[in-house]
């Protein structure tokens, strides 16, 4: 930054502004460059029998490339990139589609990370350490939006490993964060601890408790350890919590999980004003990124950061803005969600989706004998025959979740330490 003393002449300003903006071209021309030496490279490797692992290094190279990019003018590259993250979506949800139902029995050594193991996985060997542990899950936080916000948070904590999991489907709260705390896949749940689920077509919050369902993990692999459990639904909550942050640092694991990020993404569909300020994505991270610097959970991660904790940043899935309509038949008993659709009469282009007739091979729900689920791949969204144009203009370009796609897929694990 330009640092000018008073008093400023009118050329002072002139050279400053100019400065900036060559920095910012420069820096959109270097972008541009990089991105064109690495696109044949990814499109190659688009075209290989990728494993799980190598999905997460090409979708975290679009990523890069799609935040650099912002800092170019040139509509054309932006243009073409856009076009090899679609290829790359379509690719990935035949992988994920092909590889699913192994990753769930365990058929292959090679499984991701998932919902239900994520915990285990990742957090626990911390839990047994000297360090206070604190997970911090934000609803619907994407990869993209977590490296937008890393900078700000990189000022008080230390990235020691950045990382991704893979969602389980269908990809929404209900399902993927259920799973998260229990350590068990939703048929699992309902199962072993009915009391604690609630089906999808049934009156009540689905989530409500998740503190339960972590606490029952936590006494299945002995850990036994004084846990917190705070969710934020609102901004009172959020500075209330603040104001009490002290009280935390008497646990050992403590859990906060902030919904903010969910609601925007529903508020931009439903509300024109937030559709405006986000119109796109780099709006859209611009409006997360915004939100997140006058949070209170900001304040609590600056207040975390000159004590001795181990801290996670995680998610429970992702959003993908949604352009392709899929049609799709049911009766009037079929959900809402436009990513993903179960009940028992629902006709459809099997071609075009992701199909589960037997529900329980996946540990998904068989509310009846002929239940079945089907799920959107890349920026698919259903619509229903009836009303069909209303249904497009409405929901074109807006952000969903609950079905295949890198973006509510891949999400990140973050671990952080003080600096």
């Amino acid at each position: 930054a330009d640092y000018l003393i008073k008093p400023v002449k009118p050329s002072q300003i002139l050279l400053s502004l100019k400065r900036n903006l060559e920095n910012r071209k420069l820096a959109g021309e270097k972008a541009t460059m990089n991105y064109q030496q690495q696109f044949r490279e990814i499109g190659m490797k688009l075209s290989e029998n990728l494993e799980h692992e190598e999905w997460v290094d090409i979708y975290k190279k679009l990523v890069r490339y799609e935040l650099d990019l912002e800092k170019s003018d040139d509509e054309g590259i932006i243009e073409v990139l856009n076009m090899q993250k679609s290829e790359a979506n379509s690719a990935f949800s035949k992988f994920y589609e092909k590889n699913y139902l192994d990753w769930l029995h365990g058929n292959t050594d090679n499984k991701p990370v998932m919902s239900h193991t994520l915990i285990k996985d990742k957090v626990f060997r911390e839990i047994d350490g000297n360090e206070k542990v604190f997970l911090l899950l934000i609803d619907n936080l994407r990869y993209d939006q977590w490296k937008a916000i890393q900078p700000m948070i990189e000022q008080f904590f230390r990235v020691q490993r950045d990382e991704i999991y893979y969602s389980i489907l269908p990809t929404t709260t209900q399902y993927a964060r259920n799973a998260l705390f229990a350590g068990l896949m939703p048929n699992e749940i309902r199962k072993y601890f009915s009391n604690y689920w609630t089906d999808e077509h049934e009156e009540g919050t689905k989530n409500q408790f998740e503190s339960q369902l972590l606490l029952e993990q936590l006494k299945r692999y002995g850990k036994n350890v004084k846990t917190t459990y705070n969710k934020i639904l609102n901004l009172n909550a959020g500075r209330k919590l603040f104001d009490n942050i002290s009280n935390l640092m008497s646990g050992d694991f403590n859990v906060i999980v902030y919904n903010f990020v969910d609601m925007l993404s529903h508020a931009r569909t439903e509300m024109e004003i937030i559709r405006e300020l986000a119109d796109d994505e780099p709006a859209y991270r611009s409006l997360m990124m915004s939100w997140f610097e006058h949070s209170s959970l900001f304040d609590i991660i600056k207040y975390l950061s000159d004590k001795n904790v181990k801290l996670f940043i995680t998610t429970d899935h992702g959003s993908i803005k949604v352009t392709d309509p899929v049609k799709i038949v049911g009766d009037r008993n079929v959900n809402t969600n436009l990513r993903y659709k179960f009940g028992k009469s629902l006709a459809y282009n099997p071609r075009q989706v992701f199909e589960i007739r037997d529900p329980e091979s996946y540990f998904l729900p068989k509310i009846n004998v002929s239940t079945s689920y089907v799920f959107a791949k890349s920026s698919d969204f259903f619509a229903y025959p009836n009303n069909f144009n209303y249904y497009v203009n409405y929901y074109r370009n807006t952000f969903q979740h609950g079905g295949i796609s890198m973006e509510e897929v891949m999400i990140p694990i973050i671990t952080l330490s003080s600096r």
